[in-house]
């Protein structure tokens, strides 16, 4: 690693077991509308995205929003958190469509470095084109792992991966199967894991059952190990468990339910750990499930 002074940017906040906030829109200026709509929203966290999350394209960003970003986050003591593209897939059988996942996630590093995000979250893909799920793994591990092994500096973020919710051919949706994909990467010390609640909901593990939360990250840390959970996306889901079916819902609203956020809040797993919401309703609905999560926290 290396010891060169880094630019500011923000931890998570020491006086919160873990922040909440929410995933702000960012056209029109990261600082100026992201950040601004981070406060209005009551919002300890923020994520956004750096390029357009339907496309391949790779803007520059600009310098002067990049530092008003950081720093209002430094200031404000805002953990920051880039999404990485959709369309991006490592376990593509079109080549053409793993180039540009290479690009475009190099890209969403590099601008998650010079905004400050202490990770990048990107999906973990499916495997496509009826090839085997171990072909699929290993083009994993030949393509993702250099980017991985780019991150040296101090100020670089973490990778972290978001398990899917089990559709068609997803190559990681249940806590196992953060195992093989983790091996296929070999366990790279910068990669890290963004769990959302509605996706491993629908992929089968019915937080909302007694115990269930609890289970859940249990299994994450056996898999994973200890420190690798980085992220939560904080969301209800419209759907019952084990529906493949990635449909966020306010929290509380939805299948899952309130209680087991509760839960969430209080397992050894989830400590320091911030939360970002997904939700519908626009800003009213946000600020409702944001205000939400820090009453089950306060509890």
């Amino acid at each position: 690693m290396s010891t060169s002074p880094s630019p500011q940017r923000a931890e998570p906040r020491a006086r919160t077991r873990n922040p909440v906030g929410g995933h702000v829109p960012v056209a029109g200026g990261l600082a100026k509308v992201g950040l601004a709509y981070a406060r209005e929203m009551g919002g300890e966290t923020v994520q956004v995205f750096v390029a357009n999350p339907r496309g391949w394209a790779t803007p520059p960003g600009s310098p002067e929003q990049d530092e008003e970003f950081r720093a209002g986050c430094a200031r404000e003591g805002v953990p920051a958190y880039v999404h990485a593209p959709y369309l991006i897939n490592f376990g593509s059988h079109t080549e053409a469509t793993v180039d540009r996942s290479v690009e475009s996630l190099r890209h969403s590093l590099r601008r998650g470095r010079e905004i400050g995000a202490l990770g990048v979250v990107v999906h973990t893909g499916s495997a496509t084109g009826g090839r085997p799920r171990a072909e699929a793994l290993a083009q994993v591990g030949e393509r993702m792992r250099p980017l991985l092994d780019e991150l040296t500096r101090d100020d670089d973020p973490w990778l972290l991966l978001e398990p899917t919710a089990g559709q068609g051919a997803s190559l990681c949706a249940r806590a196992e199967d953060l195992g093989p994909y983790f091996d296929a990467l070999d366990r790279h010390p910068r990669l890290g894991i963004c769990l959302d609640t509605c996706h491993a909901f629908a992929a089968g593990h019915d937080m909302a059952a007694p115990g269930g939360m609890k289970a859940l990250l249990d299994e994450v840390v056996e898999v994973a190990g200890e420190g690798r959970l980085r992220l939560i996306h904080a969301n209800d889901s419209q759907d019952v468990t084990g529906a493949h079916k990635d449909r966020h819902a306010n929290i509380g609203a939805g299948h899952i339910g309130a209680e087991p956020f509760r839960e969430l809040f209080v397992h050894p797993a989830t400590e320091g750990v911030p939360l970002v919401i997904e939700t519908p309703g626009g800003k009213e609905g946000h600020a409702a499930d944001v205000a939400r999560l820090k009453e089950l926290r306060g509890r």
